[in-house]
């Protein structure tokens, strides 16, 4: 799943004095244009289609790099438009966000591999072209591999990394010059459970999410200065697609010496699948909800099960680190 970004921009209209008169969709004053109807919260604002209004206050303007049949990369444009936003949805082909979607006045179709630097480039330009601005960047493009390290092969490993790490890197590069420009943004990359502990399986995928944490916190104290706020979002499993073909590889080669270890989870994996604890639907309420937080924090982990991930994770290295001290602390040169 290497689509991308979705942009949903969410508009909050200013006082009527406090409002530009400028009737450009290249206006630069404020760089925030917008098409001649979109829908604001339960309202329908409608402006002559030939002089597009350019809107001073705050609105937001959300990319959500992601695939648009992902289930809830779905759950979370439908969110944004029910709450009054415009969604530019991205995708392999840009026709596929109509045929899911339908044709809506506030929602955008634009192509995007996040692989390629140049097209994240494009699409971050489009996006700005019509909504004048990127708020809200949502990085969720990725994919899952299954399979014990020793059976993944290099390019197998490459292409995940491509897309996980990668892909992640050239949407944000794109996107960080007209957030730094305003000071103001706010980018969430989508990590998950596997982000705080690996296992037997899916420990190169999770790899990429340990990539992921990292630069979400580098990012996060690096960007925090310039009044752009940076958090993981960590969700457990949720009812979707992710263990189906198209979102799971499977590494075709089989180790009998992990039978016992990965082999199970490739076949709990079946099991498991679309019988997950976690609702799309409410995923996508706590985006929303995150998003409108003024102090959001750096990590935010969805579900019960992630909870729990993060609770045994910490217990271990407290264990750990108790148990193994005073080897750790002997280390240090000799005080003076």
């Amino acid at each position: 799943m290497r689509s991308g970004p979705a942009i949903s921009s969410r508009l909050r209209l200013a006082p009527r004095s406090a409002r530009c008169s400028v009737a450009s969709p290249g206006c630069a004053a404020c760089r925030n244009c917008w098409p001649s109807s979109v829908r604001l919260s339960r309202r329908v604002v409608r402006w002559n289609s030939r002089t597009p209004r350019c809107d001073s206050s705050c609105a937001s303007a959300w990319l959500a790099a992601c695939g648009v049949i992902a289930c809830a990369a779905a759950a979370c444009r439908r969110a944004a438009l029910a709450h009054g936003d415009a969604v530019v949805a991205t995708a392999r082909n840009a026709a596929d966000v109509a045929k899911r979607f339908g044709e809506l006045p506030a929602l955008l179709g634009v192509s995007l591999d996040v692989t390629d630097e140049a097209q994240a480039a494009r699409a971050v330009e489009a996006a700005i072209a019509r909504f004048g601005r990127i708020d809200v960047l949502v990085n969720n493009a990725g994919f899952g591999l299954l399979g014990a390290v020793e059976e993944a092969t290099a390019d197998e490993v490459r292409k995940l990394y491509e897309t996980n790490v990668f892909g992640l890197l050239n949407v944000t590069r794109a996107v960080l010059p007209s957030m730094r420009a305003r000071r103001s943004g706010h980018v969430l990359n989508l990590s998950s459970l596997g982000g705080h502990q690996s296992g037997p399986g899916f420990g190169l995928y999770c790899s990429t999410k340990f990539a992921v944490e990292g630069i979400n916190q580098a990012l996060h104290k690096e960007l925090a200065p310039l009044g752009i706020h940076v958090t993981a979002v960590e969700p457990g499993y949720f009812r979707t697609e992710f263990l189906e073909g198209n979102s799971l590889t499977v590494s075709p080669t089989l180790i009998a010496d992990y039978e016992g270890t990965s082999g199970q989870v490739r076949v709990a994996a079946r099991s498991i699948s679309l019988n997950q604890p976690g609702d799309p639907e409410k995923l996508a309420q706590a985006v929303i909800r995150l998003v409108e937080s003024p102090k959001p924090p750096m990590r935010l982990p969805l579900g019960t099960d992630t909870l729990q991930v993060i609770r045994d994770h910490i217990d271990l290295l407290q264990r750990e680190t108790a148990q193994w001290q005073t080897l750790s602390a002997s280390t240090d040169f000799a005080a003076a």
